[in-house]
């Protein structure tokens, strides 16, 4: 049957495409390792150096799961092909949506895979930290910030990534003025670095009575958390602490002592803050991690050698920084700067909706056309 027919070659064009996936992620040397690692695993004095054993269980599960993700997508494709034949043969037309079901599940989890082989940074593995800071414009601003804020916690809900809270600032009216919060899963960096920048949105305000259309600026910073493993050189002599009251989201009071902690690295002028945890010692380490996380981030992005040629250059929060438009107003549509991708349904967006942008920006940074178009409309 025709139907049958054009599913059945839908999935034989998939194939070149899962087989070179297969070359892309290394199956072989994949399969080789993982034994290398569990002869090690069963060695008897495996458990007498904890932190290597560590690392070698964390690795083996790393390619574990990445080779029962492949195999899983050569075993669907198996089965829709199954399936396919199966209809043609019976004519039975019934099968016909769960075989275009399978096919539509094969094709996304392609790209998926697809798009995690494109992962290959350093710290893209990471977990991230992401920093909301509201740009000029009081209420305005700040309400927007707040957006971005729930945006991105919708993004990691849909991606089963866990969330903590770092650090949460209130707006004067609404909104926020920044925070900070912990995205833990796997290559929660990789699939974010791209969102560091800012963001512009065009809208008729809800805080103006004469309903006038208005544009506002928020900034996210993204960056890898960095563990222990990892050695940052920070000199005690360039930080300085301040300690504060915390508050959380809303107003509500997360401690009524002054256990917040807020760094500043003086050599670069970076700002970190945490007010989550329940002592001043407990905030301090949090934000320690997050000032080695955007050092780290830093080197890694302007390519320095040493943390001392680290200036910590900031762009302004407004006009011909953005890297992506929200507009609202006078027409609805979200546009990425940087590779031209665009979408009108800035509903879903504001949902969460991130992937199209994100796998645009990290298909163009591997085939390296990235184009600096922040000052466009």
């Amino acid at each position: 049957m025709l139907q049958f027919e054009e599913l059945k070659l839908a999935l034989q064009n998939l194939l070149p495409e899962i087989e070179d996936l297969q070359d892309a992620l290394g199956i072989k040397a994949m399969r080789n390792e993982i034994e290398e690692l569990d002869m090690k695993a069963a060695e008897p004095k495996f458990w007498d150096d904890m932190e290597k054993s560590q690392k070698i269980l964390q690795r083996s599960a790393e390619l574990k799961n990445k080779l029962e993700s492949y195999e899983k997508l050569r075993a669907s494709w198996d089965d829709a092909q199954a399936l396919c034949e199966l209809g043609d043969e019976e004519g039975d037309l019934s099968l016909l949506p769960e075989a275009q079901t399978e096919v539509d599940k094969i094709q996304k989890n392609l790209e998926d895979q697809r798009l995690k082989t494109l992962l290959t940074g350093e710290y893209d593995s990471k977990n991230a930290i992401l920093t909301f800071h509201a740009g000029a414009g009081g209420t305005e601003a700040q309400d927007w910030a707040e957006m971005l804020y729930r945006m991105y916690n919708r993004w990691a809900e849909r991606h089963d990534y866990k969330i903590k809270l770092l650090d949460y600032l209130d707006g004067e009216e609404a909104g926020l003025k920044s925070a900070s919060i912990l995205l833990e899963g796997e290559n929660a960096y990789g699939y974010l670095k791209g969102e560091n920048g800012v963001h512009r949105l065009v809208r008729v305000s809800p805080f103006d009575a004469s309903g006038r259309r208005h544009t506002s600026f928020a900034s996210l910073e993204v960056m890898p958390e960095i563990d222990d493993s990892v050695e940052v050189e920070i000199d005690p002599a360039d930080i300085k602490m301040d300690v504060y009251r915390a508050s959380g989201a809303g107003g509500q009071k997360v401690n009524k002592t002054s256990s917040a902690v807020r760094l500043t690295h003086i050599p670069t002028g970076i700002v970190v803050a945490c007010q989550v945890e329940r002592s001043q010692y407990q905030n301090r380490d949090v934000a320690m991690r997050m000032l080695k996380s955007k050092l780290v981030e830093i080197k890694e992005r302007q390519n320095l050698e040493k943390i001392s040629d680290i200036k910590g250059v900031q762009k302004e929060i407004a006009w011909g920084s953005q890297i992506r438009s929200y507009v609202f107003m006078p027409y609805t549509m979200v546009k990425d700067h940087r590779t031209g991708f665009e979408t009108g349904n800035i509903e879903a967006v504001m949902d969460g909706d991130l992937d199209g942008f994100i796998n645009a920006y990290l298909k163009a940074l591997s085939l390296g056309t990235l184009e600096d178009n922040r000052g466009e409309e």
